[in-house]
């Protein structure tokens, strides 16, 4: 007889698209007999090593593991101000860690909506958990075509192996 366990089981994981987003997908069967569908939008990266979370017309920004790993333990962070309007890649603040410093660059154009408060007294956010909690900064997307520049994570993961060679 087969026991349930009481983590949920990944049966396949399509990706899918919905205007133009990547969406991924996973079909989990939980221990109490159902399925469920969880669909999430991908993260999209950019050369300069951010990446943006698409939630309808907001996009939450931060820094790739790797650009953590790369800067070491983050002590300071300088952000925008609510209502700051960036331009794609325009510079919209600065990671400073023991090792060094690095300029922010927005994925995106639009207007900032909110920044992550809890860095300024826990900037170690940012490398205990970069895609989750450690992020910079939410923003309106004023031009969703500017997604089809940014990478994918397949595409990402093979520019970063790039730099290493």
């Amino acid at each position: 007889m087969l026991q349930h366990s009481a983590l949920l089981t990944i049966w396949f994981k399509p990706v899918l698209f919905l205007h133009g987003l990547m969406l991924e997908s996973e079909l989990r069967h939980c221990p109490s007999g159902s399925t469920q569908l969880m669909v999430f939008i991908a993260l999209k990266f950019t050369d300069k090593h951010e990446w943006v979370r698409v939630e309808g017309s907001v996009g939450t920004v931060g820094i790739s593991n790797f650009a953590q790993e790369a800067l070491g333990d983050v002590v300071y962070c300088g952000l925008p101000e609510v209502g700051t309007k960036l331009e794609q890649m325009e510079e919209f603040g600065a990671l400073e860690s023991v090792k060094a410093a690095s300029e922010l660059y927005s994925p995106l154009t639009g207007e900032v909506t909110e920044i992550n408060t809890n860095l300024t007294d826990n900037p170690g956010l940012v490398n205990k958990a970069c895609y989750e909690d450690g992020w910079l900064i939410k923003m309106t997307i004023e031009k969703p075509a500017e997604l089809d520049e940014l990478m994918d994570e397949a595409a990402y993961e093979k520019f970063i192996k790039s730099l290493d060679s």
